[in-house]
């Protein structure tokens, strides 16, 4: 089945999306207590406050905090 065709068309400012929602899904870039981050690990976005810092690869990635399954089965609790 075929996805109804969207039309957009490219205004004189230069923006094309007309039918697009503004914003992004994932918060305010803003604050930075309410932003969020993907996972190292399993690449799900989460508060800031829900990852931690770990060294991988000579880098410090954020990981999930305590780890990606025990989020996640919290999240499915919920």
């Amino acid at each position: 089945m075929a996805k109804d065709e969207t039309k957009t068309s490219i205004d004189a400012d230069g923006l094309r999306y007309r039918s697009k929602a503004a914003g992004s899904p994932f918060g305010s870039a803003r604050a930075f207590t309410t932003a969020t981050m993907s996972c190292f690990l399993c690449g799900k976005h989460r508060p800031r406050a829900q990852l931690k810092g770990k060294k991988y690869l000579g880098r410090t990635q954020f990981i999930c905090s305590p780890s990606c399954k025990e989020l996640a089965e919290a999240d499915k609790a919920r």
